[in-house]
């Protein structure tokens, strides 16, 4: 299935991955509709950044996830679906489990429901590695036992299996695409390469962060849009959950080293308290496995490995210290 001339969905559009997947959907050829959150700013979060060559190129439907009615209606006369929109801040889920599950859960209900009303020929659900809670192997294989080590974690659990569901009982066309940690240009400081760059490029030193041992796999923003595009176009995807990493792990501590070096600063680390996740709900280490997404999709990172990493670090160091974007996040100030 090609994405040219296809009229595609995203929800979660004014996201950072769903700003970056937006571009790529409209310089493929796709007429995409973009799903941002109603505001009474009028904000199209990052899609009012979106680059020349995309910007007005594209339709907006503002809305909630958490209302049928508007889901529906946004859905009305989509061939695809590709449902981003969620919330993802750990620490927030601590705080407030309930508005995860109406969120994450309830919303990925109504995205499957209105996609079965409208009969559309795609859906690809957003998962996320933190489901599989830390590593009880490696790679990590899409077999992996799942395990809710945050209420966030947990309520992801829940959308996945209720978007299968669909697939399983009434033949909903259902992908589920499982990113690793996403990274680049656009993500919110809650993360941790925004939020270690944004220190050291507004000119700390002493850098704050929660733990410095867990290892992550990462994947460039670019990399993983990509990875959403592939699964749209792949049928042998339906019914499936597909993994999609840069098989690459690297620890936090030395993460904050490269950045540093992108940047041409000696830096120092700190891990403060409030800044740390319980300790049974901090996952260790995450390692994709990719092999499935190589054999069904064809997809591999541009990005990929040590090397790969190196390049997408230096690319996002260096839009997180140009003035203009810095200006946007409250560098070293955590929040949850």
């Amino acid at each position: 299935m090609s994405l040219a001339g296809r009229s595609v969905l995203v929800t979660g559009a004014d996201g950072f991955i769903g700003s970056h997947l937006v571009e790529a959907l409209v310089r493929e050829g796709a007429r995409v509709r973009a799903f941002t959150l109603y505001n009474s700013f009028d904000s199209l979060g990052w899609l009012d950044h979106a680059a020349p060559d995309v910007a007005g190129q594209f339709d907006v439907f503002a809305g909630d996830i958490r209302d049928p009615n508007g889901v529906a209606e946004a859905m009305a006369g989509m061939e695809i679906v590709l449902h981003l929109a969620a919330l993802i801040a750990i620490p927030y889920s601590y705080h407030s489990p309930d508005t995860y599950v109406d969120v994450n859960v309830k919303g990925t209900l109504n995205v499957v429901q209105a996609a079965r009303r409208h009969d559309v020929a795609r859906v690809v659900h957003t998962s996320t590695s933190e489901v599989y809670g830390t590593a009880q192997f490696v790679p990590i294989t899409e077999e992996h036992p799942l395990v809710g080590q945050s209420p966030y974690s947990a309520s992801k659990i829940g959308a996945d299996q209720i978007a299968l569901s669909f697939q399983r009982s009434f033949g909903t066309p259902v992908a589920v695409i499982r990113p690793f940690n996403t990274y680049g240009p656009r993500q919110s400081a809650r993360a941790v390469i925004p939020t270690i760059a944004t220190q050291i490029a507004a000119g700390a030193r002493r850098i704050k962060l929660g733990k410095l041992t867990p290892t992550r796999d990462f994947s460039f923003v670019t990399d993983t849009a990509r990875a959403f595009m592939a699964m749209a176009e792949c049928d042998a995807a339906i019914g499936e959950v597909v993994n999609f990493g840069s098989g690459f792990e690297i620890s936090i501590e030395e993460t904050a080293h490269l950045i540093a070096a992108a940047l041409g600063a000696e830096i120092e680390l700190f891990s403060e308290e409030a800044r740390m996740r319980p300790e049974a709900s901090e996952v260790e280490r995450l390692w994709a496995g990719v092999e499935k997404a190589r054999r069904l999709t064809g997809w591999t990172p541009a990005y990929g490995g040590r090397e790969g990493f190196a390049r997408g670090v230096a690319e996002t160091a260096a839009w997180f210290a140009d003035p203009a974007n810095l200006a946007r996040y409250r560098a070293g100030r955590y929040t949850l």
